[in-house]
């Protein structure tokens, strides 16, 4: 499933071609493609056609784009993208043939690049569209990256800020930590907590920062989370650098190119081989219905856990 790096790198592709631009039609191929959204596909070709989108924005993994016009009843409103395990978002030039998978096309007109297709196209149909509304932040700050009002699609309300927002509070993170009695990987992946961190990045950040997957959320010191922060911030700010993590042809950007972290990875699928850092071989282990990858030398298991082992460490 696409995690932050690989949804910025398509909000970012977007941007400069919807901001601003009109949508001149929209064709919904699909109804399993409006599951979330909360009216039939003929209501959703209707209010959206005729809008202006007004910017992108992300939060974590969630993707919404902004609409300059209201509601009828004088709501603000957004389209939200949940791109699922396989939605890939793409642009494509006015007229262009189907995209394999194609479930709903956004035919838009933009003041400087003129007509231009945007294109959900997904092969496991988990993924949606939906036109939510927006509603205010708690916090008064930006609802995502890439946008400066302050709100966020009611969908997306219950997420959590991720570790590259500005207004990420690390002092709440650690806080909620002290309460976590489950492993920290656990923690990292409940979007509730902190958003944007999948399986992916988790492994790796946790390889980064020398921690087991399986060491409670709870029992780690203060400097150990500040650690582990910062190789998480690291990790994800070094896999956007690089386009994001593609193992198949699902996760691509807007042109719809591949990202190529996954020539950068230290933990996740390098069971078996060496660990970068000592030699010792990468292990895997069941993680719910996924898969952990770390170093059992340099990523060992507290002998003690809990808050008095965090206290005592500090």
């Amino acid at each position: 499933m696409p995690e932050l790096p690989e949804v910025e790198v398509v909000r970012a592709g977007l941007a400069p071609a919807v901001v601003g631009a009109r949508v001149v039609g929209v064709e919904a191929h699909d109804a399993r493609a409006l599951t979330r959204h909360a009216g039939t596909p003929a209501e959703f070709e209707a209010r959206l056609t005729g809008r202006t989108f007004g910017g992108t924005a992300r939060r974590g993994k969630f993707l919404w784009l902004p609409l300059d016009e209201a509601s009828p009843a004088g709501a603000p409103e957004a389209v939200m993208v949940h791109l699922g395990m396989s939605g890939q978002m793409l642009l494509r030039a006015a007229g262009a043939p189907p995209e394999r998978h194609e479930r709903i096309r956004i035919a838009i007109e933009h003041p400087d690049h003129g007509e231009l297709a945007v294109v959900f196209a997904d092969q496991r149909t988990f993924g949606s569209l939906a036109i939510d509304a927006l509603i205010p932040t708690p916090d008064g700050r930006a609802g995502g990256s890439g946008h400066d009002a302050p709100l966020v699609p009611q969908q997306a309300a219950h997420i959590a800020r991720d570790p590259l927002d500005p207004a990420f509070d690390d002092a709440l993170f650690r806080r909620r930590l002290v309460m976590k009695s489950s492993a920290i990987k656990r923690v990292l992946l409940d979007q509730t907590v902190v958003s944007g961190i999948g399986n992916i990045y988790a492994d790796e950040a946790l390889w980064a920062a020398r921690i087991h997957p399986e060491s409670l959320a709870r029992g780690l010191a203060t400097r150990t989370v500040n650690r582990l922060l910062a190789e998480v911030r690291a990790v994800l700010a070094k896999a956007l650098a690089e386009g994001g993590t593609s193992f198949d042809a699902q996760y691509v950007n807007v042109n719809g190119e591949a990202g190529y972290f996954a020539h950068s990875l230290n933990a996740y699928g390098r069971h078996g081989k060496p660990c970068p850092r000592c030699g010792r071989m990468i292990v895997r282990t069941s993680f719910t219905n996924r898969s952990s990858h770390f170093c059992p030398f340099c990523q060992r298991v507290r002998a003690v856990q809990g808050r008095e082992a965090a206290s005592a460490d500090h």
